[in-house]
C-alpha cells in the first residue's frame, strides 16, 4: 500500500523509530495520528515534523489501556478522516536480568505494552481497516523474538507473541483488502532503555554497542516504510537481524551460544 495520501496511525511516535516514522511518513505526503503515552516527547515530535493539524495529529494514551485504545480510532478519523494504516510501534523491554530474578509486575508489564497494547490496537482499528479499498497493519516485533537474548528471556516472549499474532491475522486476512507485515528489527539506534524505565550498566552497555553494526533510527523507519508500500510478509531491518535469523534456522543452538557469548557481560550474577 502506498503511503501518500493515506491516514496511518503510529503508536510509539514520541521518539526512536516511532518519531523517524511519523516524520517519514508526512514527508511521502501521509496523514499521521502520532501515539504516545509520553506527552513531553510526542510535542517534541510534532515540533518537528511542522505540519498542519489536517495532516498530523498527536494522542496521548497507553496503549496497554484498553479503554483508552478503543476510544481512538473516533478521535483519529474526528482529525482525519477514515484511517488507511496502523504500525504498531511502541514497546519496552525489560531489566537485564533472568527470568528468576524478575518481578511478576515488571513481567506483565512487557507483555501489558508490547503483546496486548498490539493486539488492543489491531482490535480497534481492525473494522475501520476492512472497509478501505486497501489498508494495512504493520507490528514491529524483534530479533530477540526468534533469538534467545540473556537477560531479555520476557521481552522475546512478548515480541514471540507479536509474532504469532501477526502471522495469523496475515492468513485469516489474505482474502480482504488488509495487508499484514512482520517487521524484525536488529540493534537500533533508540532510547528505548530510558523509555522503558529500566537501568542498565552503561559501560558495558556502550562497549556492546560499539561492537556491533547498529542501524539508525530513520534508516529503519524507511526500511519500514518501503516494506509496508511493497507489502512484504517479513521485514528484517538491520544486517544483524538478516543474519542471525538466517542462523537460527540453519544452526539454533550456535545462533544461541553466539548470542550468549555476546551478551552475557550484561547479566549480574
Amino acid at each position: 500500500m502506498k503511503v501518500q495520501g493515506k491516514t496511518i496511525v503510529v503508536t510509539g511516535g514520541g521518539s526512536g523509530m516511532g518519531r523517524e516514522l511519523v516524520l517519514l511518513l508526512l514527508k511521502k505526503g501521509a496523514r499521521v495520528a502520532a501515539v504516545d503515552i509520553n506527552e513531553t516527547t510526542l510535542a517534541e515530535t510534532a515540533n518537528l515534523a511542522g505540519y498542519d493539524k489536517q495532516s498530523l495529529s498527536t494522542h496521548v494514551i497507553n496503549i496497554a489501556d484498553r479503554e483508552a485504545v478503543y476510544a481512538l480510532p473516533d478521535a483519529v478519523m474526528k482529525a482525519h478522516g477514515p484511517v488507511d494504516g496502523l504500525i504498531n510501534n511502541a514497546g519496552i523491554i525489560q531489566r537485564f536480568v533472568r527470568v528468576k530474578d524478575l518481578e511478576q509486575n515488571e513481567i506483565e508489564r512487557v507483555f501489558n505494552v508490547n503483546f496486548w497494547g498490539t493486539l488492543h490496537m489491531v482490535k480497534a482499528f481492525l473494522p475501520h481497516l476492512l472497509r478501505r479499498p486497501e489498508a494495512h497493519i504493520v507490528n514491529i516485533s524483534s530479533m530477540g523474538s526468534y533469538l534467545p537474548v540473556p537477560g531479555q528471556t520476557v521481552y522475546g516472549a512478548s515480541k514471540a507473541a507479536v509474532n504469532a499474532l501477526t502471522d495469523g491475522l496475515h492468513s485469516e486476512l489474505m482474502e480482504t483488502t488488509v495487508r499484514v507485515t512482520t517487521v524484525y528489527p536488529g540493534a537500533i539506534a533508540t532510547n528505548i532503555t530510558v523509555n522503558s524505565g529500566v537501568a542498565m550498566p552503561a559501560d558495558t552497555v556502550n562497549t556492546k554497542r560499539m561492537a556491533m553494526k547498529m542501524t539508525m533510527a530513520p534508516d529503519a523507519a524507511r526500511m519500514i516504510v518501503n516494506g509496508m508500500e511493497a507489502n512484504k510478509y517479513h521485514v528484517f531491518v538491520g544486517q544483524d537481524a538478516a543474519f542471525m535469523g538466517l542462523l537460527v534456522r540453519l544452526a539454533p543452538e550456535r545462533a544461541a551460544k553466539f548470542i550468549y557469548s555476546k551478551m552475557r557481560e550484561l547479566l549480574p550474577d
